[in-house]
């Protein structure tokens, strides 16, 4: 059986900020590029696959999308491709926004 763990944005960036981590974000790419958590990599349907290749599978894996809620399906999708550490960001990029505007950047 495959997992992956909520996480709250006050727990993410205490990983982001203390470990190798990588942070995906699934939301459209018109609003990565309008704003992002730095470092997040943006993932979708085209880039899924490079992804998959490209990542390290036993690094913690944050995915994020725009309120928390299309991120958990896809944190149990990375876990059921071999991820070992997959959490999924709560109150997505509007919440994390909200919280930490100096962890944010634009494309």
């Amino acid at each position: 059986m495959t997992h992956f763990s909520r996480i709250s944005g006050q727990d993410a960036k205490r990983l982001i900020m203390n470990k190798d981590v990588n942070i995906v974000d699934i939301r459209d790419i018109k609003s990565f590029n309008e704003g992002h958590i730095t470092q997040a990599e943006h993932v979708d349907e085209r880039t899924l696959k490079q992804f998959l290749e490209d990542a390290y599978q036993d690094v913690d894996l944050i995915v994020c999308c725009y309120h928390g809620n299309s991120s958990q399906t896809m944190a149990a999708y990375f876990a059921e491709q071999g991820f070992e550490k997959v959490h999924s960001l709560d109150g997505g990029y509007s919440q994390w926004v909200a919280d930490h505007p100096d962890l944010c950047e634009k494309e």
